[in-house]
């Protein structure tokens, strides 16, 4: 149920933070030990308060009853932080406010870090920020530390930004430009939120900030092994998302607004991998491209490019070898390749006898054939390659 309740302001006069069009979100889920202070501390800043009761069992209503003056959204039953903070993101637009800071109600931030979420924001406006914790503090228990680990990993993997703390709740929303849909309504969501966002092009920063894990009072709701479920579910799904959409859409746009020429001169030529590096990773774009991986190419060459740590976008770039206009060439010589190797009764031409029916009739002959060309062709690529970029680098150095 959302309360109607309009904001009125609790402190006269405007301080440093009021100039800027934000509010401040703060979930809440029996934490009764910590929300009254977490509200005073934050309200010596702000009176721009959006506070969404998930369905608490404890004594966090009656709590409340003292704030009426702040908007408050209520659920008859709890329904998990991603759905608290989604309500409340809906809530700070109906308000229209610009940006929402979020800060959890266990008692674990520190309202001190306000301004400077603000600071940074006035001076590098659309940037969604990130409380960054010191995570070898003594009081961080170890768990928390290696889940922040393992989340940073996987943000890198599925955005290529690297974060020191992709799991602090205490964060500064850019609004009108972060995602509308979801589908995660827990724990997850504090990562496909930032994830998303990092795919529309949003910048994800990291912000230095306080912490206190007090165990005689913070209620941590985490589930560690359901919650933990969810969330690699959840990065499974965003994993194969990166790879068969947005690695290929990030290519094209790149390559696209770049052209040939600035490509080649960009990801080839000045980029500083060394040369090696840079030969190997086109030998495996070509070998991938032609293989008979048709439809898990990408997926296949951007994984191998990162287990190997080679140029995930040359590797890339080159795998598209296969592009339609080749594609009949690629078939007809890795049939002719296999015909050295596995015999079969017919003969096919390069006319109009390759077709689909063709292949599956000499499907092992195709697929042996496959392996060995793309095997032959990645050889010559890589080598012809190292050559190349050899004698430029040589010609660029004596020049």
């Amino acid at each position: 149920m959302l309360s109607n309740t309009k904001l009125e302001p609790l402190i006269s006069g405007k301080t440093q933070t009021d100039s800027l069009n934000y509010c401040v979100i703060i979930p809440t889920y029996n934490n009764e030990k910590t929300l009254k202070r977490v509200l005073d501390t934050v309200l010596t800043y702000t009176s721009n308060i959006i506070i969404v009761n998930d369905g608490s069992t404890d004594s966090t209503a009656y709590i409340l009853k003292e704030y009426l003056q702040l908007a408050q959204i209520h659920f008859a039953k709890n329904c998990g932080k991603g759905i608290a903070l989604r309500q409340g993101f809906k809530k700070a637009v109906e308000l229209n406010y610009n940006y929402a800071i979020t800060i959890d109600s266990d008692g674990q931030h520190f309202a001190s870090d306000i301004p400077a979420f603000i600071d940074f924001i006035k001076k590098e406006e659309n940037v969604l920020l990130i409380g960054s914790r010191n995570m070898t503090h003594d009081s961080i228990p170890q768990k928390s530390n290696f889940g922040n680990k393992f989340s940073n990993f996987w943000f890198w993997f599925e955005t290529g930004i690297k974060l020191e703390d992709t799991q602090s709740g205490f964060r500064l929303y850019p609004l009108l430009l972060i995602p509308k849909k979801y589908f995660t309504n827990k724990f997850e969501f504090e990562i496909e939120v930032i994830v998303r966002s990092a795919w529309k092009g949003i910048s994800i920063k990291n912000i230095p900030i306080q912490v206190l894990y007090d165990p005689t009072e913070r209620v941590s709701h985490f589930r560690p092994f359901i919650d933990f479920t969810r969330i690699s579910i959840l990065n499974t799904v965003l994993v194969f998302i990166t790879l068969l959409y947005i690695k290929p859409r990030d290519f094209f746009f790149s390559f696209r607004r770049k052209g040939i020429k600035n490509f080649f001169l960009e990801n080839v030529l000045h980029n500083e991998d060394s040369i090696t590096k840079k030969s190997v990773s086109i030998a495996l774009g070509v070998f991938i491209g032609i293989s008979p991986f048709w439809g898990f190419q990408t997926i296949i060459v951007l994984a191998l490019a990162v287990l190997f740590r080679l140029n995930k976008a040359i590797a890339f770039a080159f795998s598209n070898i296969s592009f339609p206009p080749f594609i009949p060439f690629i078939i007809y010589g890795s049939i002719k390749a296999g015909s050295f190797f596995v015999h079969s009764n017919s003969t096919i031409l390069f006319d109009k006898s390759i077709t689909l029916e063709a292949i599956q009739n000499n499907m092992q002959q195709y697929l042996v054939g496959s392996l060995v060309l793309a095997t032959v062709s990645a050889v010559i690529f890589g080598s012809i390659s190292y050559l190349i970029l050899l004698f430029l680098t040589t010609f660029k150095n004596n020049k």
